[in-house]
């Protein structure tokens, strides 16, 4: 398909929706952050009416504008809308409007480039102070030394980017699989890229070339589904790219199944493998974005003997930790506000889905009377799975050069370069702090 027609099929699925929309405003009393946004008091009907203007023309009223900025991808108010329109897609897409109403191609494709190369450039770092040659083969960071297979797998495991930063989440999808005889091949990391970089800085051509490349790779399995493990890559295929791909070509080339939901459904072949009780009283941290995946998670954990949940009277919201950085100081207030209450429950660990999640948390293990930990974890522990969590050692050391000295080996095994690394340290691990910890601070 080319680019063209990827950009008019996504302006008319866009079309469709404003011809849709009545503009009663459930979308917008719907939305969990409206007043965290400074929001409580607008109109709600006069809200969503400015955002089809913004759709039309670029630019709309003040209160639209913000909300569109403001939105951490919640999903309540698709759940809001009864005219089959998708109002987190419109808010999406009013969000590039108004970029590439303020903003000329080239500079869009500047800070394209430049967010595309940090994503790349952190999470290819962050990996290989961690892993070694074989787990970033496995992880199909690598090229694989094993003849490449004739056979098409059963599904495609999509670890997207961002998960490689915390890389024993994504080991931990592969040896569950492994368990329980799941034919995978794995895809992910910059060469396989969702294009949503592109799509925030509001390249939409580089988008479409993007789109293309990934889901022809993506497309290669024997049942047509894949494996999203990212939220942020479920949401930009299952709302952006594989509807506009469909529209244009009139077919959807694959399905995409979030990883939770997927072990979920095979919980009757995962049951046999949970022989280890593992005595722990725990909190989900919980994002309602995706749907199903939160109580998904909930029913894993519940599988798994001896592990207890308590539910924090805390509020659910965003896609993942990463999307409430549209509302900093409301984003370290949730934070803060969920840590005090997993003290006050008692809870042995409080346990995240996602990685984004893992890694703005973990470090506050080092202050608060409890561990954090991912959901994979726990479920592997009880299936005598284990890997170590190094993103987690390497960050509570909260010192540049200590992390630089625990990695030297892998350094220099993977050539890494150090000043890139004392950079990367500083802004992608240190830096993604939003919450500061307790106490002394990191020594940058």
């Amino acid at each position: 398909m080319q680019n063209t027609g990827f950009e008019d099929a996504l302006t008319g699925r866009i079309d469709d929706m404003l011809d849709a929309c009545t503009k009663c405003g459930a979308c917008f009393k719907a939305c969990p952050i409206a007043p965290a946004a400074g929001l409580a008091d607008a109109d709600p009907v006069a809200v969503v009416s400015g955002v089809l203007d913004i759709l039309r023309l670029g630019k709309g009223p003040v209160e639209s504008e913000k909300w569109a900025k403001a939105c951490m991808a919640s999903g309540e108010c698709i759940k809001a809308c009864d005219y089959g329109v998708n109002p987190r897609f419109l808010l999406t897409m009013s969000r590039l409007a108004m970029i590439k109403h303020d903003k000329d191609v080239t500079e869009r494709r500047k800070a394209a480039v430049m967010q595309f190369r940090k994503v790349g450039e952190d999470s290819s770092v962050l990996s290989r102070l961690q892993l070694s040659e074989e787990a970033l083969i496995r992880l199909g960071q690598r090229p694989s030394k094993e003849p490449p297979r004739t056979d098409l797998p059963d599904v495609v495991f999509y670890t997207g980017c961002n998960v490689l930063k915390t890389p024993h989440i994504a080991l931990l999808c592969l040896d569950i699989m492994d368990k329980i005889g799941t034919d995978y091949q794995v895809m992910g990391g910059p060469t396989h890229c969702c294009g949503t970089a592109q799509l925030r800085a509001g390249d939409i051509d580089t988008l479409g070339r993007f789109a293309n490349n990934t889901i022809n790779k993506l497309s290669q399995s024997k049942t047509g589904e894949v494996l999203a493990w990212c939220p942020s890559c479920m949401m930009q295929f299952g709302e952006t790219v594989l509807p506009t791909i469909e529209r244009a070509t009139g077919s959807a080339p694959f399905d995409m199944t979030p990883f939770m939901r997927f072990l979920h459904a095979h919980l009757d072949e995962l049951r046999p493998f949970l022989n280890e009780r593992v005595e722990m009283t725990v909190a989900l941290h919980r994002h309602p974005g995706i749907a199903g995946v939160m109580e998904a998670a909930e029913g894993l954990l519940r599988a798994v003997p001896g592990v207890r949940i308590v539910k924090l009277d805390v509020p659910a919201v965003g896609l993942q930790s990463v999307n409430l950085a549209t509302l900093p100081k409301f984003k370290a207030e949730l934070q803060l506000r969920e840590l005090e209450a997993a003290r006050a429950a008692g809870v042995d660990a409080l346990v995240a889905v996602y990685h984004s999640d893992h890694r703005e948390l973990c470090a506050h293990e080092r202050d608060w009377p409890f561990k954090i930990m991912n959901i994979l974890e726990v479920v592997g522990a009880s299936m005598g799975l284990h890997q170590d969590d190094h993103y987690k050692h390497l960050k509570i050391k909260q010192d540049v050069d200590a992390i630089i000295t625990d990695a030297a080996d892998l350094m220099k095994q993977h050539k890494v370069d150090l000043d890139t690394a004392r950079k990367v340290i500083v802004n992608g691990m240190l830096g993604d702090q939003p919450l500061p910890l307790q106490g002394k601070q990191a020594a940058l």
